[in-house]
């Protein structure tokens, strides 16, 4: 039974400064506690029905000492942020915040992005792409908002995630800096390239003028139709597609 403090205790997870104040977050649902028990992330408390605790028994048994509660589906229910019935749920603790990020290695740079889904699926697409570094601007969304985690499907995992000030690492980068904007080189024109930096900008702002300013080039994605923007996400999926080696 999880009792309430331990329900005052996940519910404050829901919120950046919760999260902060724990120094945890919440993983929800069957297939991405998995994923966070098979990882290297630091388990701190694991909430499930009876039922999955024992099909899943040896993944469990990875963490000897782990905390674990058992519950029914309706005490999950209350304290999940999903819609959808809920097996399992899991806090772990918060990495480390980077503020070093490699300056020679394909990488996404993002710009003030404030959508949680937008971000999630940015995480995912780095993770399919094979890019193991996200820098982050001071003003993004914070990457371990339970809907963020949702999106990204487990790439927290096996993605690195810094924050810090994108003008400064641009300074240090030495690889290209390819930021996307409406106008500027189309990306059928360029080469895949080894490494570079791709920077994604602000959902309804775009990239901040002075970080286009540090950029190595202005790349776009060729327009055919009548639409007046692309997705964040999507327009960085359709870009590494073309850029990334196979």
């Amino acid at each position: 039974m999880i009792s309430k403090a331990q329900v005052k205790q996940i519910r404050g997870l829901v919120t950046s400064k919760g999260r902060t104040e724990q120094q945890a977050f919440l993983v929800e649902g069957d297939k991405l506690c998995r994923e966070w028990l098979t990882g290297a992330a630091e388990i701190v408390h694991l909430f499930a029905e009876k039922a999955w605790l024992e099909k899943y028994q040896s993944i469990v048994a990875q963490h000897p000492g782990l905390p674990v509660t058992v519950a029914s589906q309706d005490e999950l229910q209350k304290v999940a942020t999903q819609q959808h019935p809920n097996q399992v749920i899991l806090i772990a603790r918060l990495p480390a915040k980077s503020t070093h990020p490699p300056t020679a290695n394909w990488c996404l740079a993002l710009d003030r992005i404030q959508d949680p889904g937008n971000m999630g699926t940015l995480i995912r697409i780095a993770d399919w792409f094979g890019i193991r570094d996200i820098v982050c601007s001071p003003g993004c969304v914070d990457v371990y908002n339970p809907k963020v985690l949702a999106a990204a499907m487990g790439g927290h995992l096996r993605v690195n995630i810094h924050h810090t000030e994108l003008g400064l690492y641009f300074i240090k980068c030495t690889v290209p800096v390819l930021a996307a904007t409406m106008t500027g080189t189309a990306i059928h024109q360029l080469k895949p390239k080894d490494a570079a930096v791709l920077l994604i900008g602000n959902e309804s702002q775009g990239i901040h003028p002075s970080l286009l300013e540090k950029s190595t080039e202005t790349i776009t994605i060729p327009r055919r139709g009548g639409a007046e923007s692309l997705n964040a996400a999507v327009a960085a999926g359709i870009i590494l597609s073309r850029l990334v080696p196979a």
